[in-house]
């Protein structure tokens, strides 16, 4: 059991939706460790490093929309995230902030419990979309990214992947459609037009919406077009997991961890 009092925290905005503070309390219970995971609703990024210092975190997540500026406020940045440029976990090592990117290996092993993938379409062009397409493309699976406008595409664009947007969009067959927008989120909106939508269903085989615990009007249509698909639960137990692990350097079992986290869900 820990002696020292531990203090975790999920930073974005909004932040109150959020189910992590359910899930790494349930673990920190479990365990026996003397701590306790919250949320803070960060208006100004600018300020991550200061409220983590000032509030004398141990170590946080980060959600939308502070994923790049949390990339630009650590110190160090450890793995996969250096190429996505996109933090979602932030440890603290003397007062030095560590970042990492726990999304993209916890996407990876969300989508492959469809089975085998072969090419994948992303819509949306942020730090959610950076850390899936760099974690497909990782393991030698093309990904297309389709937005609203080019200008986020930029990225995408400068590191060779297929982009297009609404109005050049040339639909191909896809193993896995991925919404990575908040379209749905607190509206009834689709994240790209209903007749674009429709023909990528009809051409693909699974659909993965990033939002959780809820049937989005994304989801809705791809199961009219008899689509398996999933929301975003499993993978933010995946990377509440890892992250997880992170906090407390790869000491608990993750079977463990992953026992106790499900019950948020």
């Amino acid at each position: 059991m820990k002696t020292t009092h531990k203090l975790f925290a999920i930073f974005g905005n909004p932040v109150s939706h959020s189910i992590s503070p359910l899930m790494h309390n349930y673990a920190l219970k479990a365990f026996g460790i003397d701590g306790c995971y919250t949320r803070y609703e960060l208006t100004d990024a600018k300020k991550l490093k200061e409220k983590f210092l000032q509030l004398k975190l141990s170590g946080i997540n980060i959600t939308v929309p502070h994923k790049e500026a949390a990339f630009l406020a650590c110190d160090e940045v450890k793995g996969i995230a250096k190429k996505i440029g996109a933090v979602n976990t932030i440890i603290n090592q003397e007062d030095k902030l560590i970042g990492y990117n726990t999304d993209a290996p916890g996407f990876y092993k969300c989508a492959l419990s469809f089975g085998k993938i072969s090419n994948v379409l992303i819509l949306g062009a942020g730090g959610t979309a950076k850390a899936i397409a760099t974690v497909f493309r990782e393991n030698n699976i093309p990904v297309t990214l389709l937005n609203r406008s080019g200008k986020r595409l930029l990225f995408f664009k400068e590191q060779g992947y297929e982009t297009y947007v609404w109005d050049d969009f040339d639909v191909g067959f896809y193993d896995l459609v991925v919404n990575t927008t908040s379209a749905g989120l607190n509206d009834d909106k689709l994240p790209a037009p209903k007749k674009i939508l429709s023909v990528v269903f009809q051409k693909s085989r699974y659909a993965i919406d990033v939002i959780y615990n809820k049937k989005t009007p994304f989801l809705m249509m791809a199961s009219k077009f008899n689509l398996p698909f999933k929301d975003g639960s499993l993978m933010l137990l995946y990377q509440g997991i890892y992250a997880f692990d992170l906090f407390f350097n790869m000491e608990y079992n993750e079977k463990e961890i992953h026992r106790h986290m499900k019950k948020a869900f």
